[in-house]
């Protein structure tokens, strides 16, 4: 076994075809289809971009090169062109019938709601970016926005993206001290925020988090605090600093045309977690990226006009940004936005939202479809769930059963599932099924997009064979893809351009996760390459071994991660949260040794397996599987732990209980 590639250890057969009334409606419509647009944008990736830009953006100047990559891996798009996104998501759409079109549909957890038209939803955003201006932001000043799940959260992005203001959305679940650092490290001007927010049964005080991390003038950048009214709790507002959003409003005009923006002005910064250091803020510009979020919405999600869209992440992530925000606004799209979460209050809350809105498309994450398997099938059947026509998956590798429960229980066996490969980093979906198009395989991302050149190679660049384990790079630029790290261009060079060798000049760009390609080209990806466990010199990815616990009834989730050994090099050690009818024993450890064992083979049966009730998780869900590491392995835990949820959880690992 090499060194520079993994083992591949998971095997899936079972394969599902797009039902065929939903291929004849689609904007793909067959594999043949998928294909051929695959080969033309291989062929000419630049003059592929450039069709679709002249089609589906309107312009308020034509760009003179499509593609400047003179200065890897610096990349530049549509050189030249001057277009607003903000123009793109709400004023083109307001000279047709979608004028009156719901853009946006917004409950909150308590049960309020709102539904904003796409003219009523320009007129609010024009209003705030007037605001914004009253308080003397310009052009390119960068804006903090720390807010719950409401409209004015996207209305803010918007209104932001109109005026060229730079916007760093923070989730609103950050603590002061992740605030603090982000706004300080953007040098933010304006942070725009509200008294609070609903989430699990509870009121969260974002305008108090918002003034310990302004205090003391650790933030000397920032001039002025914009506050929206959603709790109506007591806060504490600062003269001359602090404004109540509902006063402004009543001295602002609607009339703020859309400024004209370079096509590589910057859009917005978003701060991803490192696994040490400080958080990188990604940069992303204009054109490109609102091309991009545009085309992967409307042929991923194969949107009608008559389609109720429901993404369920929190505009704090890039999944928020693009396919809440960006993407399906800038197809005339309705959008839905939901301030709640499954709570003990309402564990069923999604599948209610999905029967009262009667959602076509519903986007989510695997470890929420995990959460749901471990409710039961009853919540959801007992709601009427007729109206989906496609589901997707989000931000991680789904394992096979989940895929399999998702498919059959919410999905009624006829909605294909997308399921979407993706990064902050890269803006937009980079490796999923066309729905219409792509036979599906539980556990596989399928194919890359048309125009996304994706490879799985070993260390020196070199494509490995077929269902062989390695490195997931992108061979060629793509109009999304980050820029740099704000402020830090040599971090950016390192962190993504450096881990495989530039063959011939080439630049490739490493995602930072493993992958296999079987024989029919669909990706298997395998997780971070951080979380790769060598076993007695076998490199083997900690979600194939996670994917075999999961398959076990007992399970509703597993984390796998490696503990130092000195004779094997590493051990497989698991943590494992169990179905509700189900008690931790010797029995059970040894049950799920050998249902591994039989799954996949002796060299990944885990060492260690620990029951738990928790997993330390990210407030976006995913698994942080360094801290388990740490854990495992007895160390003390570094780097940054601004992400973690729940803190209590570590604790609680820590102690044994």
């Amino acid at each position: 076994m090499s060194e520079s590639t993994i083992e591949s250890v998971l095997h899936e057969e079972r394969v599902f075809n797009p039902p065929s009334e939903f291929s004849s409606y689609a904007h793909i419509k067959s594999l043949d289809e998928y294909e051929q647009l695959y080969e033309k944008a291989k062929a000419d990736p630049v003059a592929f971009w450039a069709e679709l830009a002249e089609q589906e953006l309107e312009w308020f100047q034509k760009w003179d090169t499509v593609l400047d990559w003179n200065d890897p891996p610096f990349a530049k798009w549509f050189v030249g062109g001057k277009i607003n996104i903000c123009y793109n998501c709400l004023d083109r759409h307001l000279t047709t019938w979608r004028r009156n079109k719901a853009a946006l549909i917004w409950e909150g957890e308590p049960g309020d709601t709102r539904t904003l038209t796409y003219a009523q939803l320009h007129r609010e955003v024009c209003q705030f970016a007037n605001a914004m201006k009253q308080l003397g932001v310009k052009k390119g000043d960068r804006v903090g926005i720390y807010m719950p799940m409401i409209p004015e959260a996207a209305i803010a992005m918007l209104a932001c993206a109109r005026i060229g203001a730079v916007h760093g959305v923070v989730f609103g679940g950050f603590s002061a001290e992740a605030l603090k650092e982000r706004l300080g490290d953007a040098e933010a001007t304006l942070v725009i925020t509200a008294d609070g927010g609903f989430r699990k049964d509870k009121v969260v005080a974002l305008k108090e988090q918002v003034d310990l991390a302004l205090a003391n003038n650790a933030c000397p950048s920032v001039q002025n605090v914009l506050v929206v009214q959603r709790t109506k709790e007591p806060v504490t507002m600062v003269e001359g600093r602090d404004h109540w959003w509902h006063d402004l409003q009543k001295q602002v005009s609607d009339d703020c045309p859309a400024e004209p923006m370079d096509s590589e002005d910057m859009l917005f910064i978003l701060y991803t977690s490192g696994s040490t250091g400080k958080p990188k803020g990604v940069v992303h510009t204009t054109a490109g990226y609102n091309l991009y979020t545009h085309m992967t919405t409307k042929w991923i999600f194969d949107l009608k006009d008559t389609d109720v869209y429901w993404c369920t992440a929190d505009v704090g992530w890039i999944t928020g940004h693009s396919y809440i925000v960006y993407g399906p606004l800038s197809n005339g799209a309705t959008t839905l936005m939901y301030e709640g979460v499954p709570r003990p209050s309402n564990p069923g809350c999604f599948w209610d939202i999905i029967e009262k809105y009667k959602v076509n498309i519903f986007y989510t994450a695997p470890t929420a479809i995990r959460a749901f398997i471990k409710m039961g099938e009853e919540l959801p059947n007992a709601r009427n769930l007729s109206s989906l026509r496609l589901l997707g998956t989000v931000g991680e590798p789904i394992n096979p059963e989940a895929w399999i429960w998702y498919h059959r229980v919410i999905g009624n066996e006829k909605c294909p599932i997308v399921d979407t490969w993706w990064q902050t980093e890269t803006g937009g979906i980079m490796i999923t099924p066309l729905p219409g198009a792509t036979p599906t395989k539980p556990g596989s991302a399928t194919r890359p997009f048309p125009g996304i050149l994706a490879e799985v190679v070993d260390l020196d660049g070199t494509p490995v064979p077929a269902n062989e384990g390695g490195y997931l790079v992108i061979k060629h630029p793509w109009p999304s893809m980050m820029r740099t790290v704000y402020k830090n261009p040599e971090r950016f060079r390192n962190t993504y351009w450096e881990h495989i060798a530039p063959k011939d000049g080439e630049y490739i760009y490493f995602a930072g996760d493993g992958s296999r390609q079987d024989e029919d080209g669909y990706f298997w990806v395998m997780g971070r390459v951080d979380d790769v466990i060598n076993v007695a010199g076998h490199r083997l990815g900690t979600m194939e071994v996670e994917s075999a616990l999961v398959s076990h009834p007992s399970v509703a989730e597993a984390a796998v991660v490696g503990k130092p050994d000195d004779l094997k090099g590493e051990e497989i050690y698991a943590f494992v949260t169990l179905e509700g009818d189900y008690v931790a024993s010797d029995a059970l450890l040894k049950e799920l040794q050998a249902h591994v064992v039989k799954e996949i083979g002796a060299i990944a049966r885990p060492g260690e397996i620990r029951f738990t009730d928790v997993l330390p998780k990210t407030r976006s869900g995913k698994i942080m599987r360094r801290l388990l590491r740490s854990l495992a392995a007895g160390q003390e835990i570094v780097g940054d732990t601004s992400t973690l949820e729940d803190r209590s959880v570590l604790d609680k690992l820590r102690s044994g209980s």
